[in-house]
């Protein structure tokens, strides 16, 4: 016969792998679908930078802009910087950042290095309300073989 502590501390275990599968379950559907059809391309980003329609946010760290450059027209606000960043008065975000803070309304396209921060900078401005926020996925390393091809053939 099984002593009832262990089978307990068993079927407790399962409980928390069946919640474990849920949270990552929940949190991959949140992604995911936040994400859906929120991408721009680069003649996207590029019409839209000419329009002077958009805020370009590039969330790669400070230190990889002025190694390798940055989009013109785009600031700097680190992925880890980005919550805090949304959520500033607007005073403290031109202190901090020199630059007018982005509301809810406005156009934002976050880049970074290959699109895999930026994706997640636009989720997280989408659950701050930022409804009309995407995402350059090519990024930097795409940016720079369209704008700055002799770079490509060097590497």
């Amino acid at each position: 016969m099984v002593p009832p502590v262990p089978l307990r501390g068993a079927l407790l275990a399962c409980g928390d792998a069946a919640l474990w599968g849920l949270k990552s379950i929940k949190g991959s559907c949140h992604n995911f679908c936040t994400a859906v059809s929120k991408v721009v391309t680069y003649k996207e980003l590029k019409n839209l930078l000419n329009s002077k329609k958009i805020i370009l946010i590039d969330v790669r760290e400070t230190w990889e802009i002025y190694m390798y450059g940055k989009i013109p027209g785009s600031m700097n606000i680190p992925l880890d910087d980005v919550v805090e960043a949304l959520q500033m008065s607007p005073r403290e975000f031109k202190e901090k950042y020199n630059e007018e803070q982005p509301s809810k309304s406005d156009n934002l396209v976050f880049s970074c290095l290959a699109g895999v921060r930026s994706k997640k900078a636009l989720e997280t401005a989408v659950s701050l309300g930022f409804s009309s926020a995407q995402h350059y996925a090519g990024g930097w390393k795409e940016w720079s073989t369209y704008e700055h091809p002799e770079k490509k053939q060097e590497e």
